[in-house]
C-alpha cells in the first residue's frame, strides 16, 4: 500500500511541476548602457497578434484612433508570406523575409538537420532555429544599449548568444496591470540600467479571431481590451517623465474561411516518398529522394481543382519571396500546395472548428492586412501613409535608436524617411 501511495504522490508532484508556469523575470547580470547610449531615445514596440488593419475603425478603438491620429498611421501593413505569427514577428524585428530569416512557417521541416520546428514546445526557444538575421534587441545589446522584452518571437532564445537584458518566458498568467507596472519599473531604472528598446505582445485578438471569426462580439471585446491597455500603458509611462516613442503593429489580419467544404489531402501525396508539413493554408512536401519531385508535381498539377494551386519550389511566384532562390536555410518544401481564398485544406480528415484564418497571400487577400500606428517625439504628426511591407519597420527603429546595422536586410529606409521627424 505504501508503495502505491508513493507512486501516486510522485505522479501528482510531477504533474504539478509540469503544469507550473514560469512567470519570473529573467535578468542578465553585468550589463549596462554605454554613456553614449544613455542619451538615446526610447522605443516601445507593441504587437497585437491578429489585429487586422481595419479593426480600430471597425470596432471604434477610441484610444488607438486618437493616438495614431496624432502621429502616423498606415492604410495597412503587408505581412510577409506566409501571413502567420512566428515568421512575421521575426521579420518585423530582423527586417528579413521569412525565407531569409529562417522561420518559414509556424511549423516546418528542416531538410539539412532532418528536424521539425514548431512554435509550440521547446524548439521555439532553441537558438539553432534563429540563425538568420539579427533581431533588434541583439543589435542593441551588441552596441551596449539595453533591451527588454515582455514577449516576442525569438526573445527567449540566445540568438547569436544574446538574450535581451530583461525578458520573460511566454505565458498568459501575468495580468496586464503587472505587465504595465514592469515596463514602468524598467523605465524608472537608473540610466545605466534602463532599457531603450522594449517589446510588448498581446495575444487576445488572435485567439478570439480564430475561435469566433473576425466579425464577432468576442473580437470586438478583445480589441477594446487592447485599446484600453495601450492607453493605460501610455499613461503609466508618462509618469516616468521620459519621452517615449510607440510603434503599434500586428503580424497579420484575419478572415473567415470556408470550413464547411475543406479540401482533402490530394490523392497524389505519397508519404512513403515525401515528408509532409504545413497546415490548412500551406502544405509543403519534402522529397525523400529528388527523383520523385517532378513526376509527383505533374500528377498533382494535373489533378488539382480550382480550389488550390500546386507549385514547385522552383516556380513559386517571385512576389512571395518563397522560392528556391530565397530559401536561404533550405527549409521550404520541394512542392507546395496553396489553397485559394476562402478555401482551406483538411490534411488529417478532422472536424475543423476554427472559424478565423490567416496565412493567405496578403497582396491578394486584403483581410490579411496588418496594422501600423506610431506616435512620439521621433514621429511626424497627423499623417497617413500608404500600405508598406513589414520588413520596413526594422529600419525605422534602428534610425530612432541610432543603431548602426551592417547586416543585409530586405527592408528599406523609404518608410523611415516618410514618418520620422529627421
Amino acid at each position: 500500500m505504501k508503495y502505491y501511495l508513493s507512486i501516486i504522490l510522485i505522479l501528482l508532484f510531477s504533474l504539478r511541476s509540469f503544469s507550473q508556469v514560469d512567470t519570473v523575470q529573467k535578468i542578465i547580470p553585468g550589463r549596462e548602457n554605454s554613456t553614449e547610449q544613455e542619451n538615446k531615445p526610447y522605443v516601445i514596440l507593441i504587437s497585437a497578434d491578429g489585429f487586422r488593419y481595419d479593426y480600430a475603425q471597425l470596432y471604434n478603438a477610441e484610444h488607438l484612433k486618437t493616438l495614431s491620429d496624432g502621429g502616423v498611421k498606415a492604410e495597412s501593413m503587408l505581412p510577409s508570406y506566409p501571413s502567420v505569427t512566428f515568421p512575421n514577428h521575426y521579420s518585423i524585428v530582423t527586417g528579413l523575409y521569412p525565407s531569409h530569416e529562417g522561420l518559414v512557417n509556424n511549423a516546418f521541416y528542416d531538410a539539412n538537420t532532418k528536424k521539425f520546428f514548431s512554435y509550440k514546445g521547446k524548439t521555439a526557444t532553441d537558438q539553432v532555429w534563429y540563425n538568420g538575421g539579427t533581431p533588434l534587441w541583439v543589435l542593441a545589446e551588441q552596441q551596449k544599449m539595453l533591451s527588454a522584452s515582455f514577449y516576442w518571437v525569438g526573445s527567449e532564445a540566445a540568438v547569436k548568444g544574446i538574450y535581451p537584458s530583461y525578458y520573460y518566458r511566454y505565458n498568459e498568467k501575468i495580468n496586464i496591470h503587472q505587465r504595465i507596472e514592469t515596463v514602468v519599473n524598467w523605465l524608472n531604472l537608473p540610466p545605466a540600467k534602463r532599457p531603450h528598446l522594449i517589446t510588448f505582445y498581446f495575444p487576445q485578438v488572435d485567439h478570439q479571431g480564430h475561435k469566433y471569426g473576425p466579425n464577432s462580439p468576442e473580437v470586438a471585446s478583445a480589441v477594446h481590451f487592447i485599446d484600453s491597455a495601450v492607453y493605460e500603458l501610455t499613461k503609466a509611462v508618462k509618469t516616468t517623465g521620459l519621452n517615449v516613442n510607440y510603434i503599434f503593429v500586428s503580424d497579420h489580419g484575419m478572415t473567415k474561411a470556408d470550413i464547411s467544404t475543406p479540401i482533402p489531402m490530394p490523392a497524389g501525396v505519397d508519404t512513403s516518398k515525401f515528408i509532409v508539413s504545413g497546415d490548412g493554408l500551406l502544405v509543403e512536401l519534402y522529397a525523400k529522394d529528388p527523383k520523385y519531385i517532378q513526376s509527383t508535381y505533374e500528377q498533382l498539377k494535373n489533378n488539382a481543382t480550382p480550389d488550390y494551386a500546386v507549385y514547385l519550389k522552383t516556380n513559386m511566384p517571385e512576389k512571395l519571396h518563397y522560392g528556391t532562390k530565397d530559401d536561404w536555410m533550405n527549409r521550404i518544401g520541394d512542392i507546395l500546395l496553396i489553397p485559394n481564398w476562402p478555401k482551406v485544406f483538411n490534411l488529417y480528415n478532422n472536424k475543423i472548428t476554427t472559424i478565423g484564418w490567416h496565412g493567405y497571400d496578403a497582396t491578394v487577400v486584403k483581410d490579411m492586412g496588418a496594422t501600423f500606428y506610431a506616435w512620439g517625439p521621433a514621429f511626424k504628426s497627423n499623417i497617413t501613409i500608404p500600405t508598406f511591407e513589414n520588413v520596413d519597420v526594422f529600419p525605422i527603429i534602428t534610425q530612432i535608436l541610432g543603431l548602426s546595422n551592417t547586416n543585409k536586410i530586405d527592408g528599406t529606409n523609404k518608410v523611415a524617411k516618410e514618418v520620422l521627424v529627421k
